[in-house]
């Protein structure tokens, strides 16, 4: 008997938070980890289960790189950046960045009380979306900024790049600068007529 694929579900368009909201968000008093989890994810695209297993050997501060053991075991070497070199002077140096309560002595914490704590901080600074929101204000920014797409793919560790390509569907205001900006420099001058 043949095995049967399912049909791959459209990926939705990510809903990053805003410049506003993410600036919002760390203008707000918290915790020291609470703010470290949040620039986990806000810069360097992390996910609430690569954080809540972050490791203070996994942030190299003399080449300045951070080591990811992503999903399915898959392991990476991401720059690191500024942000999260100057918060590592506040964390660990070895050992769990967010370790467990003393019920799980040596353990981390898990990916969903990652999520909750940000998602609470998220709430507090008024900021919508999800943690998740903050990878997907990481994809977006990358692509913004004039990242290419095999880059952007490479620094959100995703297996394909059709993934990477949601990041590309702007909003229109975007599309918008993007035609301003075409052409600048260039006259447009009318010539001879037919």
């Amino acid at each position: 008997m043949q095995k049967i694929r399912r049909p791959r579900v459209p990926r939705s368009t990510p809903r990053p938070v805003s410049d506003a909201g993410l600036n919002r968000l760390l203008a707000q008093r918290m915790h020291r980890r609470t703010r470290a989890m949040i620039l986990l994810a806000a810069f360097a695209g992390l996910r609430v289960h690569e954080i809540a297993k972050f490791r203070g050997e996994d942030l190299d501060l003399e080449e300045r790189v951070i080591r990811v053991q992503g999903k399915g075991g898959h392991r990476a070497v991401l720059p690191a950046h500024p942000v999260l070199v100057d918060i590592a002077a506040s964390m660990p140096t070895a050992g769990w960045w967010f370790p467990a309560n003393s019920t799980r002595p040596g353990a981390h914490i898990h990916g969903r009380s990652v999520s909750q704590i940000i998602g609470q901080a998220m709430r507090r600074a008024d900021v919508p979306g999800t943690p998740h929101s903050l990878r997907h204000w990481y994809g977006t920014a990358l692509v913004r900024s004039g990242t290419d797409l095999r880059t952007a793919q490479t620094l959100l560790r995703h297996a394909s790049l059709a993934t990477t390509e949601i990041y590309t569907a702007v909003a229109d205001s975007g599309r918008a600068e993007a035609i301003g900006r075409l052409g600048v420099g260039i006259r447009a001058v009318e010539g001879p007529g037919v």
